[in-house]
């Protein structure tokens, strides 16, 4: 097969192996070592072709993570159908198990709430921004409530003209 093999990669160029295929659709491939016909050796490479070939529409988790694996080189072989579908069902598992226990925690704290064991929090209302240079004085009115002695600069102004 080398022969056959160097023979097709001397007239057609570099030959890729379709590997796999993912639920999502992209495909992977995988480039064996290869010598050019000017004596050069291309490493071997492994790589994807993604469904969604622009850069800007890609999100993360597009490809999955035993797939990133093997293209990584962090693991020999690729992933196979049953290892995929096996890990799959964990993630479910796992992911019903923590909304299990999100469900058993809001319910812990409501109980909680009702026999008083635990403070509600309390909601505070921030009125205008911590950068605003009036940011936590007092609102300025129209009526004069100080004296001579308690005046403070900028806490009246005068009532607006008619």
């Amino acid at each position: 097969m080398s022969r056959i093999g160097g023979l097709l990669r001397r007239t057609f160029g570099v030959i890729k192996e379709h590997v796999g295929t993912d639920h999502l659709g992209n495909k992977y491939y995988w480039q064996p070592e290869q010598k050019t016909w000017t004596g050069r050796i291309v490493r071997a490479k492994r790589m994807v072709v993604a469904v969604n070939p622009t850069e800007f529409e890609y999100l993360e988790g597009n490809i999955p993570s035993e797939w990133d694996a093997w293209i990584r080189g962090r693991r020999k072989q690729p992933p196979s159908i049953e290892e995929l579908v096996k890990n799959q069902h964990y993630r479910e598992h796992i992911k019903g198990k923590a909304r299990e226990v999100d469900e058993r925690e809001l319910a812990l704290q409501a109980k909680e709430y009702e026999e008083g064991l635990v403070a509600r929090p309390t909601q505070t209302i921030a009125k205008g921004h911590a950068a605003a240079t009036s940011f936590g004085q007092p609102e300025t009115s129209e009526e004069p409530v100080s004296t001579a002695n308690t005046f403070q600069p900028g806490s009246w102004t005068p009532a607006a003209k008619k």
